[in-house]
């Protein structure tokens, strides 16, 4: 799943779950056949809910605690059994941790046409020079507004991007070097390298990791 907001895109593959604040505007895409479950949370449920939009891992408890609420009336005691499973999901909620799997927008309406069109299409391989004509910018006037927007170089944003593309594609049992090419990589080694260097593991061994056979969660 694709997740844009504003200020960022968030990839979402199986066994994560997205927290979007209240009041953030965003849009979501699937590939494939995707099952997922999504809480509302009251603005004033628990303290410490973040107001910022991240990616969360979704440990074995938080799964199945969010599988169970489904089963509970939309009208539940809240001092009860069921009060109490909802307490855990938002403790839990607050416990899990983030993953890396987004990257900012800027706010420069040529930069944000720059991105929208490598998020469609990270294969794409033209030169900083044709991007940065593109927006209609000198090289040096793009790269240095790019950064100051985003806080990375667009050489990063862009590798970042095709990360989050592979991971989606993976995630729906592409091979890892067909997935390679489809980002952009032109070799399986060199895409598997840089999944490495990222994710500190390579692609097979991460999803094996991560993936659950009948779930993906989103919140």
């Amino acid at each position: 799943m694709l997740i844009i907001t504003d200020h960022a895109s968030f990839v979402v593959p199986p066994q994560r779950a997205v927290w979007v604040p209240a009041g953030v505007e965003h849009e979501a895409y699937m590939r494939g056949h995707v099952s997922i479950r999504t809480l509302y949370v009251s603005e004033n449920a628990v303290a410490g809910l973040s107001s910022s939009c991240h990616v969360i891992e979704v440990s074995d408890l938080l799964r199945e605690l969010i599988i169970e609420a489904c089963q509970i009336p939309v009208e539940y005691d809240v001092d009860g059994r069921d009060g109490r499973v909802m307490d855990l999901i938002l403790t839990e909620l607050n416990s899990m941790p983030r993953t890396p799997l987004h990257v900012p927008m800027p706010r420069n309406e040529r930069l944000v046409r720059v991105c929208t069109a490598i998020l469609r299409d990270p294969a794409q391989n033209d030169a900083l020079d044709e991007w940065a004509e593109s927006a209609g910018m000198g090289r040096r006037t793009f790269t240095r507004t790019f950064r100051r927007e985003t806080g990375i170089s667009f050489a990063a944003w862009r590798q970042n991007v095709r990360l989050m593309e592979a991971l989606s594609r993976l995630a729906l049992g592409q091979s890892v070097t067909a997935v390679a090419f489809d980002v952009g990589y032109t070799s399986s080694s060199a895409f598997t390298a840089m999944f490495r260097r990222t994710f500190g593991v390579a692609p097979t061994r991460y999803l094996r990791k991560h993936e659950h056979p009948d779930l993906g969660t989103a919140a």
